[in-house]
């Protein structure tokens, strides 16, 4: 029985990528660091600010925490001013919708800090759909390590085989399937056979895919048929 869907953020409600991409590259070009598409889809996409900055900065373990802390500010404010005009992912809300018309419940797991996905719900305009929203503030460990998927469970009171996650990344997807939740990757960035190699259970280039719709139509019918 289908209670609850748990979604990542960045690359998966919204194509936030290119915005990311731009902020890193705003950031580190006076470091001297250049970042190309494949410096993002490789030492980016889905880490932590501290684990990208870590690569990225090779002199960066030898600074204060004080000055980590100071790129990865720099990094989210430059993120938030360039994100004013982004839209959900197609098919986001009619899901959403769905989702509330069946009564399950949507929760928010992502690596970004609490002020990003903040601002990145208000944008899009569905801060109020997610009951449940775990930021990387929150855990002692972000993905691709579970902790952040088993807190959301936590928090919703269901077991792993009781919802469905969406993803974008390796570290998200291989936190998503450690935590033992059914996960389709978004293919935001990745191809289906990567996505795949990493474990997902399913490939969508959007919400509208049929290949979502068969397995939540399937997962969602006992509920349905008790009057829920």
């Amino acid at each position: 029985m289908l209670k609850a869907l748990i979604f990542d953020m960045d690359g998966t409600l919204v194509h936030s990528d290119p915005v990311h991409l731009e902020a890193f590259a705003e950031v580190l070009k006076a470091e001297g660091v250049d970042i190309t598409e494949e410096i993002y889809r490789t030492s980016i996409i889905g880490h932590t600010n501290e684990a990208i900055f870590a690569s990225l900065l090779p002199h960066l373990p030898h600074l204060p925490v004080e000055e980590h802390e100071a790129y990865a500010e720099r990094k989210e404010a430059a993120f938030r001013r360039l994100a004013r005009e982004l839209k959900p992912l197609e098919g986001l809300i009619e899901l959403l919708d769905w989702a509330n018309n069946h009564g399950v419940r949507i929760a928010l797991v992502t690596n970004a800090p609490l002020l990003n996905a903040t601002h990145i719900l208000d944008i899009l305009g569905i801060t109020d759909r997610f009951e449940v929203k775990v930021t990387i503030e929150e855990v002692e460990r972000g993905k691709p390590d579970p902790l952040p998927y088993l807190t959301a469970l936590e928090r919703l009171g269901i077991r792993a085989n009781e919802a469905v996650a969406f993803e974008d990344s390796p570290s998200g997807m291989r936190a998503a399937k450690a935590a033992g939740l059914f996960s389709f990757g978004v293919l935001t960035g990745l191809t289906a056979d990567e996505m795949r190699e990493i474990g997902a259970d399913g490939a969508i280039v959007t919400f509208h895919d049929r290949a979502l719709w068969e397995i939540l139509e399937h997962r969602a019918a006992p509920q349905a048929a008790s009057g829920r």
